[in-house]
């Protein structure tokens, strides 16, 4: 009788288990992101200029939207943890004393050749123009409009700079790669979409001509394009790839020096969207991010708003979708990235087959997911931004959502744009902190994900 009864009471708790309401299950992961003040107050929004050099130091530009102060280049050391100036934009450029308009950001990442890091320069004050932000027709009183975009070298054992070339038009450089074998560097200026091509073996600058109808220069609605902001370098025979946004994907061949529209292959795909190329807003059918996988010897890029890995196979001409690699929230939410034009913290790890990858999520506010505006022409909505980090090991299609990242105050890094991977495995990024007061867009470093 008593067995009977135990029997009975444990059921009756079973069943009464089952019937409650179960709790969610809350994911605790979360990083803790550590900020350094570099000591430019004017510190504003940098896009890709941060790299991690072969002597583990990470290499940055601070950018500057004034028309007279040029953006800044600093270093982190691990070893010091600390930061230190390394030059300014303009004064490397030679135009120090020029009254002109500054050099303000540099749009690209340092690529390392022979003890050699090189980049390329941007403007950063521009001109409302139809509501639009464009290189300025009419520079501020006493100063010239500005001279265009630099491409530049630093040597890591002297330290010095070298100015290399200038590109043509008064425009900036917008996207940048290099062959750093063959010693060829790629650009595509802003606002107009020049590709350009330096030899540096025979010191020659090539024009190719506008690659994207009248680039961001266009009228909305008729010759506007958004130009790519990530080019490839395919190292088996040197060629360079880009797209477009109508979804075309074009290579360039450095030996005859002719641009081709591959007939075989385009990026408009039902999975990324659909998309008015002639309309601001976003990156249309353009790749955001892309990057070269030797073990495979193909690319692994990233569509912006959609936020779909792909692989892209020049040789036979070949896309294929991988996987969605946003963070988790937004894969369950279904819906589209944040930031409309997707995320450039997109890179491949020291291992050399594990991609990293810093994207947004959805935010909630009362309960309610907040929505972007249709065009976000700058930032994510509200200038909020749910921050993760994802990575994605390509050998065994492993996809880890590390988990939201914080500020130690609890404050979220926003407007991330950049990435570095250190050699000990930690992550650098360029984002937005307060600090003394004031709103600064500096060097945030992020842990190890996988210690």
């Amino acid at each position: 009788m008593e067995l009977k009864s135990t029997f009975l009471l444990v059921f009756t708790l079973l069943i009464a288990s089952c019937s409650q309401k179960k709790e969610p299950i809350i994911d605790k992961k979360q990083l803790i992101a550590k900020e350094y003040f570099s000591g430019f107050n004017l510190a504003h929004d940098t896009y890709n200029a941060i790299s991690s050099a072969n002597d583990g130091r990470i290499f940055y530009v601070l950018s500057s939207q004034q028309h007279d102060i040029g953006g800044r280049v600093y270093v982190y050391d691990p070893k010091t943890d600390k930061t230190s100036f390394v030059a300014d934009l303009t004064e490397i450029c030679g135009e120090k004393n020029k009254k002109m308009i500054a050099h303000g950001k540099s749009h690209v990442r340092f690529y390392e050749s022979s003890g050699k890091l090189y980049f390329a320069t941007h403007v950063g004050y521009y001109e409302m123009i139809d509501g639009m932000e464009k290189l300025a027709v009419h520079a501020p009183a006493g100063y010239g409009l500005y001279p265009g975009g630099h491409f530049l070298s630093y040597d890591l054992t002297t330290g010095k700079f070298n100015d290399i070339a200038i590109a043509p038009y008064g425009e900036g450089i917008l996207t940048m790669t290099m062959d750093t074998v063959r010693k060829q560097i790629f650009g595509i200026t802003w606002p107009k979409g020049y590709f350009i091509h330096y030899d540096l073996t025979k010191n020659q600058l090539y024009d190719l001509g506008q690659v994207s109808a009248n680039g961001e220069s266009g009228d909305v609605g008729k010759d506007y394009r958004v130009l790519c902001r990530s080019m490839v370098v395919d190292p088996r025979d040197g060629r360079v790839y880009f797209s477009s946004s109508e979804g075309d994907i074009y290579a360039y061949n450095p030996t005859d020096r002719i641009i081709k529209k591959m007939d075989n292959v385009d990026l408009r795909l039902d999975y990324f969207g659909k998309y008015d190329p002639t309309r601001p807003g976003n990156m249309g059918y353009n790749w955001r991010s892309i990057v070269w996988y030797p073990e495979e010897q193909v690319a692994y890029g990233v569509h912006g708003n959609s936020g779909y890995l792909f692989k892209f196979d020049p040789k036979e001409e070949k896309i294929e979708i991988v996987e969605r690699i946003t963070s988790e929230p937004s894969r369950k939410s279904g819906m589209f990235d944040q930031f409309s034009y997707g995320y450039l913290g997109f890179d491949l790890g020291p291992d050399k087959q594990t991609i990293y990858y810093l994207t947004g999520g959805p935010i909630y506010q009362e309960g309610k997911r907040v929505k972007g505006v249709d065009e976000i022409s700058m930032g994510a909505a509200r200038g909020l931004e749910n921050l993760h980090l994802i990575t994605y090991n390509i050998p065994s299609r492993k996809l880890i959502d590390h988990g939201p990242i914080y500020y130690s105050n609890g404050s979220r890094p926003t407007y991330v744009n950049s990435i570095a991977i250190g050699k000990d495995g930690s992550v650098y990024s360029l984002a937005r902190f307060e600090h003394a007061g004031k709103l600064v867009e500096d060097l945030i470093k992020i842990p190890d994900p996988f210690k």
